[in-house]
């Protein structure tokens, strides 16, 4: 099922299908800002990442040694949400364990997804309950993305990630399979710029850990349009687009990221990794500003 919530300046649409938003349009020019899913490209929009983020190794992972397999970003972006609240300035999509979900991840959750409509863009809140007996164990993150070139006439090349503070940051290196190889590249020295190009994910998605930035922008010299999101809190951020081209460019904050190639340990034990107790809740939000 399909949602629409607008106030006078932004309009978003939103699904039950992954909880996931589709659209975030300002209604003053009615220019979009989130990516349409082409699936020519990639056919996601802002999906979930829970109760992994990335890969876990061959796709397996363990819990009181009994192994179990989970795809890549794990099962709440391809789960029916059910409406749980809605207003004229917020709703909140909700996905609860069931006997399926429990084939593949051996925890009782409730996850919930809110959108709140702000004057000049979206707040997104998670929020995890555990319904188990046990301490219930997950990552979780999300990966939007955002159109580039914003405004016709524009380039991808036009445009660069600018972080709200300068960084002395390495990378953290991927393989070929998409897991860690526990290495790290200096990238970000003395900076807070990142120029676009199809190049720069040619190696797969930009990781960074423990920035001193809690905000990242999409601008240009060119255009009058920029975005921003606020990722207060998330210790990762991932920085994708396809490494063929795209016209857009993915903002990732993560509680979490993917398996170190040589890991062998269970998931209690990886990188990571939130330990939630019995009746605990865990919450976390991000804003995206336009």
């Amino acid at each position: 099922m399909i949602y629409t919530l607008e106030n006078s300046n932004i309009s978003i649409v939103a699904s039950t299908y992954g909880g996931e938003i589709h659209s975030l349009k300002s209604k003053k020019d009615n220019t979009e800002y989130l990516w349409n899913g082409n699936p020519e490209y990639w056919k996601y929009h802002a999906p979930i990442l829970f109760p992994i983020v990335g890969k876990v190794k061959d796709l397996k992972y363990r819990v009181d040694g009994k192994t179990y397999e989970l795809p890549q970003h794990g099962l709440a972006r391809i789960s029916e949400f059910n409406l749980l609240t809605q207003n004229k300035e917020s709703i909140t999509f909700e996905l609860v364990y069931s006997d399926d979900t429990l084939k593949v991840y051996p925890f009782k959750f409730s996850l919930q997804i809110t959108y709140t409509l702000l004057d000049n863009g979206v707040k997104v809140t998670y929020t995890v309950n555990n319904l188990d007996d046990k301490n219930i164990l997950f990552s979780i993150g999300s990966h939007p993305a955002f159109m580039c070139p914003i405004e016709e006439g524009l380039s991808l090349n036009d445009y660069y990630f600018k972080f709200n503070e300068k960084e002395n940051a390495p990378i953290m290196l991927l393989n070929s399979h998409g897991l860690f190889t526990g290495e790290t590249e200096d990238f970000l020295d003395n900076s807070n710029i990142i120029p676009l190009s199809k190049e720069l994910f040619k190696n797969d998605a930009l990781v960074f850990n423990n920035l001193k930035s809690n905000k990242i922008s999409i601008e240009s010299q060119k255009g009058t349009k920029s975005l921003t999101l606020d990722f207060t809190g998330f210790p990762d951020l991932g920085l994708w687009a396809p490494a063929t081209g795209a016209p857009f460019v993915c903002i990732e904050p993560w509680y979490g990221h993917a398996d170190f190639a040589d890991f062998e340990g269970e998931f209690k034990d990886k990188e990571g990794v939130i330990s939630l107790e019995v009746n605990g809740k865990f919450e976390c939000n991000f804003i995206v500003t336009i």
